[in-house]
């Protein structure tokens, strides 16, 4: 959390184009975009309007530097109004968000609601956007999983943290591949039950685009979710905060 971003656009480049000659199989990689959460936006002084233009920026300037990168756009914002705004900043400079194979949805992972994350992610998947979500609970991937083309979680890797690894040359599981996908497995088998059992949840208006519908079903708490983890690890690409926090 430093107010801002400490690596330029061409540095983060660098480092990415590093991770695709040194790792490789890289299937996308997340810009340098701003966080909008209040917590984030008094540490830069800056308003919620500057942020969404930031992040749009900062994604062109990155598809300019390194066209050949699979860097994916990701929408900001606070209120759903706000999400609707950043895309539209997106498409008045030329970026058909609609053709894109996947965009991402930000400051969403910390919000404590269900709810109100489904209402966002459904008005964005009306603009048909195919969406990925950072650090969607096992609830929310119940009630709103089709809306969305992918999600991720680091609830795998913190609590590998604390088991012993599986051959000798593993500390723990925080990292191991096996570990990763037995953990995948129990998930999709909590979510695929979940939403068997019929509504998981009630939120009386669901927005979709301009249409309202209603949900009917018992209040269930919103406690579905895995092991606490920290926030915005990316899995499937590159996660700029991973790399450094900046203005995150």
């Amino acid at each position: 959390m430093y107010g801002r971003w400490r690596s330029d656009a061409r540095t983060y480049i660098a480092a990415v184009r590093r991770y695709v000659e040194e790792i490789g199989n890289l299937a996308w990689a997340a810009p340098q975009d701003w966080m909008v959460e209040a917590a984030v936006r008094a540490r830069t002084g800056l308003s919620l309007r500057t942020h969404l233009q930031r992040t749009v920026r900062n994604y062109l300037q990155l598809r300019e530097l390194a066209p050949e990168l699979p860097i994916i756009p990701i929408i900001q914002g606070d209120q759903i109004t706000d999400y609707h705004r950043c895309a539209d900043f997106y498409e008045r400079h030329g970026v058909d968000l609609a053709a894109l194979p996947l965009v991402g949805v930000g400051s969403v992972c910390r919000r404590s609601r269900t709810g109100e994350v489904e209402r966002i992610v459904r008005s964005l998947h009306a603009r048909g956007l195919a969406l990925h979500c950072f650090g969607v609970k096992t609830l929310g991937l119940a009630r709103y999983g089709e809306a969305i083309a992918s999600s991720d979680s680091a609830a795998w890797s913190f609590s590998g943290r604390y088991v012993p690894g599986c051959t000798p040359s593993h500390r723990s599981e925080a990292n191991c591949l096996r570990y990763a996908l037995a953990w995948h497995t129990r998930l999709h088998q909590r979510v695929t039950a979940t939403a068997a059992s019929g509504p998981v949840g009630f939120d009386p208006e669901v927005r979709t685009g301009n249409v309202t519908r209603r949900r009917r079903g018992p209040t269930h708490p919103d406690n579905a979710r895995p092991a606490s983890r920290p926030a915005h690890r990316r899995a499937g690409g590159v996660a700029g905060r991973s790399l450094e926090r900046g203005a995150h």
